[in-house]
């Protein structure tokens, strides 16, 4: 450098500057960089859109499971109702058929005068009354009824109701029914009216 010539100049030196920046290759590096943030920004649509059906199914497979044990749920207690009815309805036809049973024994028992009253005048020897006795009887015995006046069995206290005693040739022996004296009756095997007997023994 030359004593005439000042730092500030070589500075200013257009040789020793860099040059200045060539406006195509700006604008081609603007372009690569919009391509490139336009296909960033893509990826992330991409990204985002995958991110939500992900979170959409994960939603939908709760939901899913939510109903499904709603349905479960629903089901056990549609089962639980339906076998109540069954029981309940069990338990009515039970109690109806119970009721019928009762009431139709009941029936047999207060008929029981009325048989008695026909076996007296079928015993006398008064043919309508007989009849009309017979009848009775037959269609009562169809539902159950069943008269207890057989004589010369053993004495049964759950069926006979011993009211003459006559003893026995031996100690030991068992008591048998040597007269009937009134009818007994069973209803379907429960006994309506024990029979009164003479026994011996």
């Amino acid at each position: 450098m030359s004593s005439g010539e000042s730092p500030l100049e070589d500075d200013l030196d257009p040789e020793q500057s860099s040059p200045p920046p060539d406006l195509g290759d700006i604008s081609a590096d603007l372009s690569e960089m919009e391509d490139l943030l336009k296909s960033l920004g893509i990826d992330a649509e991409i990204i985002d859109a995958e991110a939500d059906a992900d979170a959409a199914v994960l939603e939908a497979v709760e939901l899913a499971g939510r109903l499904e044990a709603e349905r479960d749920e629903y089901l056990d207690l549609a089962r639980r109702v339906q076998a109540d009815f069954e029981n309940y309805k069990r338990r009515v036809d039970q109690q109806n058929v119970e009721l019928r049973a009762r009431a139709a024994e009941q029936l047999a028992r207060e008929l029981l005068p009325v048989l008695d009253a026909g076996e007296a005048a079928s015993a006398q020897g008064m043919q309508d009354a007989a009849a009309i006795y017979n009848q009775l009887l037959s269609t009562l015995e169809k539902q159950g009824l069943a008269s207890v006046a057989e004589s010369d069995v053993e004495f049964d206290p759950n069926i006979h109701e011993a009211v003459m005693h006559e003893e026995g040739e031996s100690e030991g022996e068992a008591a048998v029914v040597t007269e009937i004296l009134r009818t007994g009756y069973l209803w379907n095997d429960r006994v309506l009216r024990p029979a009164m007997v003479k026994v011996l023994g």
